[in-house]
């Protein structure tokens, strides 16, 4: 999914996996950030951010992705 954070002016970039992280889903997302960057992102726009949400024991995480740092945070997802 592509979306634009108004608060943060800048593109983010979302990729939903239904397994756990693996190194080449960075690679992937890093991808299409710099497609956004090149050909989307205007001068006035901060950075985009890329966000993986993945499946790790049992839990939905979400893994921040950026050219300079990788955050990881996990959260509980109920189902309904």
């Amino acid at each position: 999914m592509l979306l634009f954070n108004i608060e943060y002016n800048c593109y983010t970039v979302i990729e939903l996996k239904t397994t756990e992280l693996k190194k080449e889903h960075i690679g992937q997302i890093q991808v299409y950030m710099n497609y956004i960057d090149i050909n989307l992102k205007k001068g006035y726009h901060n950075d985009t951010i890329g966000m993986i949400i993945c499946k790790q024991d049992n839990e939905y995480v979400i893994k921040y992705c950026s050219d300079e740092i990788i955050l990881s945070r996990t959260y509980q997802v109920d189902e309904i």
